[in-house]
C-alpha cells in the first residue's frame, strides 16, 4: 500500500510537474505575443470625439470617451485605494489570477449549490477587455487566466494598474477614470476627492446602474458602501464625515442630446475635412453660444405652427454659427433643415433683385410705379390684390410689392440678379425666369442667412463656420482656424443702401412683428398658399435667419414671413442681444464717387454735367436715378439729361441746352 501512495505521489508530481511546464511556455508564447506597454495604450474601441461650445460646456459626446490619459504618479492614491478595496484587495501579490478568491468561490458554491461566482482580479479584467469579451464560457475564463498570468509577467504592478484605470468603464459612455471624472465632476481625475474617487469605484460593478448619469442617489448609496469597504482593508480618518460628504458632491450638468445635436450633426460631418486622425479621442471646440442656442430652440418650439417645422440659424457677421436649430425635436426627426432642406425664399429672395438694381444705381428714394406687369404669358400680382401707382423704392421693398421687384429684375436683368445671389453664397441651382425675382427658386436657410450676413457686413463675404480649433485629449493642437481674407461681393455704398431698405421693412413694412427695440433690418419671405414662412435680419453684431413649413410642402394656415417667422426671430433676438450695447446700422443713403476726382464734374462721374441745372445732379432735389453720361469720341458729354421721376435712363435730347465747347474745363 504504501509503494503504491508512493507510486501515485511519483505520477502526480510528474504530471504536475509537466502541467506547470506547459503553462510556463503557453504564458511565455503569450508573453511574446503581447503589444508593448505604448500599444496597449491606444483605445482599442474606437475614437471618441467630445465637442464644446464656445463657452466650454459640452454639447455632445461621441462614441467610447477616454478621457486624458494619467500615469500611476498622476492618480490620486485615494483612486488607487478605493478600486483596490473594492475590485481586488489581493492585487500586490497575486500573480494575475487569485487563488485564495478561487478556493474560497469553489466553497462557497458546492456549500450553497449556487453557480460558482466571478472572481476576477484586476489584471484579468484588463486582458478581458482589451483583448477578449464578455461571453460566459469556460474557454474564455482559460484565455483571460492565461493572459492575466502573461501581463503580470511582462508588466509591474504600477503599469497595469495605469492600464485599468485608464481603460475600464465607467458609464455613461467614459472609459477610464479622467473621462468619468470630467463626465460626472466636470474636473481632471488629478484632483478627485476621496468622496469622488468612492463614486466611480463603485461604478465598475454595474455602471448603467450606479452611473450618477442615470441615478445620482442610487450612485451616492453605492459609494456609501464602497468607503466602508475602503475602511476595512486601509481605516480611514473619519469614516462617517466621509460617507456624510458624499451629499455634497455636486454632478457635472450632462451633455444636452436634443436640438444641439442639429449642430453637432453638422460640425461632425465636417471633421475629416479638417483632420486625419481617427484613433486618438479629439477635443472639437465650436462658436456655439450655449444661451443663444437655448434662446434660439425656445423660439422655434414655442412660435412655430403645430402642424409645421421650424429651423434658425444664427450667424455672427464674421460667419461664426451662434446657434443651429434643425427642427422642432431631434428625437423625432434628426433631418437639419436649417443646412439641408431646400425651400422656396419667397420674398426674401428680393434681396438680390434689389441689389442688383442698386448697383446698377438705382437709390432708395427713386420713385417706381407698382402697376400690372406682364411677361410673356406671365402677369405677377400684389399680394393684396392691389396697385398703389407711384411709390419710392423703399417703399416698395418694405411693403414686398411684386410687380415693382419683377420690374427691376427685367431692367437690371434676370441673369444679373441670379449672378448676384450666387456671388452672395446661394450654391442650389437659380431660376433665371421671370419668377425667379419672387422666390421661385430653392435655397438652404443658412446660404440666405450668409447672404444677409454679408450686407451686415457692408459687402464683404461671409462664409459660415463652427469648427474654432481640434486637439487630441492630451492637448495636441491638430487644428486651429486661421483668419480668412474675405471677397467684397459689393461696394459698402450698396450695403448701406440695401440697409436702408431692409430696415424699413422691419420699420414700416411687412416685418413690424420682428422689431425687438434697437435697430434692426430685415426681411420677410411667404411662398405661394403660405407653404413657407422666412424671415432673415440683422442688428449690427447679429444675423439670423428663420424658416417655417412643413416636410411635404402642404399648406400651413396663416403661416406669413411677417407672422410666425418675425416673431420667432424676435424671440430670440432679444435674448441673443441681451447685455449687448446697441449698434446703429449702417443704413444712410450713400452714392458712389468712387471714380471721383477733381476734374470729375466734366464727365459727369460725380453725379453732374457741366452746364446742366442742379436739380439734375445726382442728389439734386428733383433727382430720381442713375445718371449715365454719354460722351461723343472726344470725351465731351452729349447735352442731354435724364428725366426726372423715372427709372428707365431714357434720354430727352431737347431737355437741356448744348454745352459750348469753351465752356467746358480742359479735361487734361
Amino acid at each position: 500500500m504504501g509503494r503504491f501512495l508512493k507510486s501515485a505521489l511519483k505520477i502526480s508530481l510528474a504530471f504536475g510537474t509537466l502541467l506547470l511546464v506547459i503553462l510556463a511556455v503557453a504564458v511565455g508564447i503569450q508573453m511574446s505575443s503581447l503589444p508593448s506597454f505604448d500599444d496597449m495604450m491606444r483605445s482599442p474601441n474606437g475614437q471618441s470625439i467630445r465637442v464644446l461650445s464656445a463657452d466650454g460646456a459640452v454639447l455632445v459626446s461621441v462614441g467610447p470617451s477616454y478621457g486624458q490619459w494619467l500615469t500611476y504618479d498622476e492618480i490620486p492614491d485615494v483612486m488607487v485605494d478605493a478600486m483596490l478595496a473594492v475590485e481586488d484587495r489581493r492585487f500586490r501579490w497575486h500573480p494575475g489570477i487569485d487563488p485564495l478568491g478561487i478556493a474560497r468561490a469553489l466553497f462557497v458554491s458546492a456549500k450553497t449549490g449556487d453557480r460558482l461566482k466571478a472572481t476576477s482580479t484586476i489584471t484579468q479584467q484588463l486582458a478581458r477587455n482589451i483583448f477578449l469579451n464578455n461571453n460566459r464560457t469556460w474557454t474564455r475564463k482559460a484565455k483571460e487566466g492565461l493572459l492575466a498570468l502573461a501581463i503580470e509577467r511582462k508588466f509591474s504592478k504600477e503599469q497595469i494598474l495605469e492600464l485599468y484605470l485608464n481603460r475600464v468603464y465607467f458609464g455613461g459612455g467614459a472609459y477610464g477614470i479622467d473621462a468619468a471624472s470630467r463626465r460626472f465632476y466636470g474636473h481632471s481625475a488629478r484632483t478627485l476627492s476621496l468622496p469622488e474617487a468612492a463614486i466611480i469605484a463603485g461604478l465598475v460593478k454595474a455602471p448603467s446602474r450606479y452611473a450618477p448619469s442615470s441615478d445620482p442617489e442610487r450612485a451616492r448609496q453605492r459609494a456609501a458602501v464602497v468607503l466602508s469597504v475602503i475602511n476595512e482593508t486601509k481605516p480611514l480618518p473619519d469614516l462617517a464625515a466621509a460617507q456624510a460628504d458624499l451629499k455634497d458632491i455636486t454632478f457635472a450638468p450632462q451633455a444636452r442630446q436634443n436640438n444641439v445635436r442639429y449642430f453637432t450633426d453638422w460640425v461632425m460631418s465636417q471633421l475629416d475635412i479638417l483632420t486625419d486622425e481617427t484613433v486618438e479621442p479629439l477635443v472639437v471646440r465650436t462658436t456655439l453660444l450655449s444661451s443663444m442656442q437655448k434662446g434660439a430652440e425656445d423660439a422655434v418650439r414655442t412660435q412655430t405652427p403645430a402642424e409645421a417645422q421650424g429651423a434658425l440659424v444664427a450667424l455672427s457677421h464674421d460667419g461664426a454659427v451662434r446657434a443651429m436649430v434643425g427642427g422642432k425635436d431631434y428625437v423625432e426627426s434628426l433631418y437639419n433643415r436649417a443646412t439641408i432642406a431646400e425651400r422656396q425664399p419667397g420674398s426674401a429672395f428680393k434681396l438680390f433683385v434689389y441689389l442688383a438694381a442698386i448697383e446698377s444705381g438705382v437709390l432708395p428714394d427713386d420713385i417706381v410705379v407698382d402697376e400690372p406687369v406682364q411677361i410673356g404669358g406671365w402677369s405677377p400680382r400684389n399680394s393684396n390684390g392691389r396697385y398703389v401707382g407711384e411709390v419710392t423704392v423703399r417703399q416698395a421693398f418694405a411693403q414686398s410689392i411684386n410687380t415693382v421687384a419683377v420690374q427691376l429684375a427685367t431692367r437690371t436683368g434676370f441673369d444679373a440678379v441670379a449672378d448676384m445671389a450666387r456671388r452672395f453664397g446661394i450654391a442650389t441651382p437659380i431660376s433665371r425666369q421671370p419668377a425667379m425675382a419672387l422666390g421661385a427658386s430653392t435655397v438652404r436657410l443658412i446660404d440666405m442667412t450668409s447672404a444677409y450676413a454679408a450686407v451686415a457686413r457692408g459687402g464683404i463675404e461671409v462664409r459660415p463656420y463652427a469648427v474654432t480649433s481640434i486637439e487630441t485629449a492630451r492637448g495636441r493642437k491638430l487644428y486651429e482656424r486661421q483668419a480668412e481674407n474675405p471677397r467684397v461681393l459689393v461696394a459698402p455704398w450698396v450695403a448701406a443702401n440695401m440697409t436702408n431698405l431692409l430696415q424699413a421693412a422691419v420699420e414700416t413694412g411687412t416685418g413690424r412683428q420682428a422689431q425687438i427695440g434697437r435697430p434692426l433690418a430685415g426681411k420677410t419671405g411667404t411662398t405661394s398658399s403660405n407653404k413657407d414662412g422666412y424671415f432673415v435680419g440683422f442688428t449690427g453684431d447679429l444675423t439670423a435667419g428663420v424658416w417655417m413649413g412643413r416636410d411635404d410642402n402642404k399648406r400651413v394656415g396663416g403661416l406669413q414671413g411677417g407672422t410666425a417667422p418675425a416673431r420667432a426671430f424676435a424671440a430670440f433676438m432679444r435674448v441673443a442681444t441681451k447685455g449687448m450695447p446697441v449698434v446703429e446700422l449702417n443704413s444712410n443713403i450713400q452714392i458712389d464717387d468712387t471714380l471721383s476726382e477733381p476734374d470729375a464734374e466734366v464727365y459727369g462721374l460725380d453725379g453732374t454735367i457741366a452746364g446742366y441745372p442742379d436739380e439734375y445732379y445726382r442728389g439734386g432735389p428733383d433727382y430720381q436715378g442713375a445718371i449715365e453720361v454719354p460722351v461723343d469720341g472726344d470725351g465731351n458729354p452729349l447735352p442731354r439729361v435724364h428725366r426726372p421721376g423715372t427709372l428707365d435712363n431714357a434720354w430727352l435730347e431737347e431737355a437741356a441746352p448744348p454745352v459750348e465747347p469753351s465752356a467746358a474745363p480742359d479735361p487734361m
